[in-house]
């Protein structure tokens, strides 16, 4: 099975160039540090510890954000190494300008580069976040005594089914992993059954991620929707911009002055939103026209990237999308964060624990109708729900740094 993986990789690369080049030409690709992924580094290995930490894109790499800042601070660390796979991503470890850690895009998972990036960096251990598996890395690990970590570690039931299929080759890979700390129940039961023995439960590090204060709304916008009602209808899918329109509609016959923004979680479906919203005779501003003001304004669409945090601070009720319709549901850690109720539909396998823990505050409501959806809105943010996620994220950051601690020490002791 691992030759087949490998022969299909060799395969995938001889069009490489021509994806590349596409990737390129659409800005979802470095032009000049592309060749990273070829295993050709463009930055020094420094003498001494080196932790590599690798996390696939932006939300995984803002939850390791406070490890990353504690390990800058420690002496004994002479390097910290993040890869990833996005640009998006490369460009967030960037603003940090941190002195010890450098970004590098994560390499093909083809024998001849693994071993040629492994063989470069020489990395004292590996800590891999979320749902990151790479056959070929995590065997290569293993052959040149690297000890690999699988932190945060998160399977979902479509990719647990996805990996059964597979189940002997799965149990070869996972077998790699010298300890894995899943971030729910869920993963701890999966990773179980696909034959990984040594586990243990510290948290969910996206509790403690990293809180950007300079991400604000610009003064004029931030002061208009605070002399106004609004609510928050966050990463929507297909279908669930109407459904929050007409929340809209049965508010607004009790607050004349009342604006729902949506943002929706594909932005190239704006147009199409736009239409069906005005068929309902509403009045919609779109956040890229950078509208006077806000007068006369049923719907204000979020239709810019990086913007979803700047609004979740300022929002009292956000509902989050891919919850009515069947998609698992969305993070809502960063809203309740800032202190948001949080409302959401039946659908939220991919965060079920997550939620659970909010219900049980009382931070979060199930609705199923507009009827509830309009009835559980609220306009004052509960700033002592905010507090609490905060407590819960300082207690699991410092769970993981115990142990990583030992584990990333004990290594370095034996070089």
């Amino acid at each position: 099975m691992f030759f087949l993986y490998q022969l299909i990789l060799s395969i995938i690369l001889l069009i490489s160039p021509i994806i590349i080049i596409l990737r390129i030409f659409k800005n979802k690709e470095d032009k000049i540090r592309f060749v990273e992924k070829f295993s050709i580094p463009s930055k020094k290995r420094q003498n001494g510890l080196l932790i590599w930490f690798h996390a696939c894109s932006v939300g995984e790499i803002l939850s390791i954000v406070p490890l990353i800042k504690y390990y800058e601070k420690n002496n004994a660390v002479d390097q910290i190494l993040v890869t990833s796979s996005t640009l998006s991503s490369s460009k967030v470890i960037k603003k940090f300008k941190f002195k010890k850690t450098i970004h590098q895009f994560y390499p093909i998972d083809h024998y001849v580069f693994v071993n040629s990036f492994l063989n470069y960096w020489k990395p004292n251990i590996a800590i891999f976040v979320e749902s990151e598996i790479w056959p070929c890395m995590f065997q290569n690990l293993k052959l040149k005594d690297i000890p690999l970590i699988l932190l945060n570690a998160r399977i979902t039931k479509k990719t647990f089914n996805r990996w059964l299929k597979f189940k002997n080759f799965t149990i070869s890979i996972l077998k790699n992993i010298k300890i894995a700390y899943p971030q729910n129940k869920e993963t701890k039961s999966y990773l179980k059954k696909l034959g990984l023995g040594n586990y243990s439960e510290i948290g969910n590090m996206k509790f403690a991620e990293y809180d950007d204060a300079n991400q604000n709304l610009d003064r004029k916008l931030n002061l208009e929707l605070k002399n106004k009602k609004f609510w928050i209808a966050s990463s929507t899918h297909n279908s669930e911009e109407i459904f929050c329109a007409k929340t809209h509609i049965i508010l607004k016959r009790k607050y004349n002055d009342l604006i729902t923004i949506i943002i929706p979680r594909h932005i190239h479906r704006v147009k199409e939103i736009t239409s069906e919203l005005e068929k309902l005779k509403l009045k919609i501003n779109k956040h890229s026209q950078r509208p006077k003001n806000l007068k006369n304004t049923d719907i204000y669409i979020v239709d810019t990237f990086g913007e979803t945090k700047k609004f979740h601070k300022l929002g009292a009720s956000v509902f989050l999308g891919g919850s009515i319709i069947n998609r698992g549901g969305q993070n809502p850690l960063e809203a309740a964060r800032y202190g948001a109720k949080i409302l959401h539909g039946p659908f939220v396998s991919n965060f079920t624990d997550i939620y659970n823990l909010l219900k049980s505050n009382k931070i979060s409501k199930k609705i199923n109708t507009t009827v509830q959806l309009s009835k559980e809105i609220t306009f004052t943010k509960n700033v002592q729900s905010g507090f609490k996620i905060k407590n819960i994220g300082e207690k699991i950051l410092k769970k993981t740094i115990k142990v990583l601690d030992k584990h990333i020490f004990n290594e370095f002791k034996k070089t």
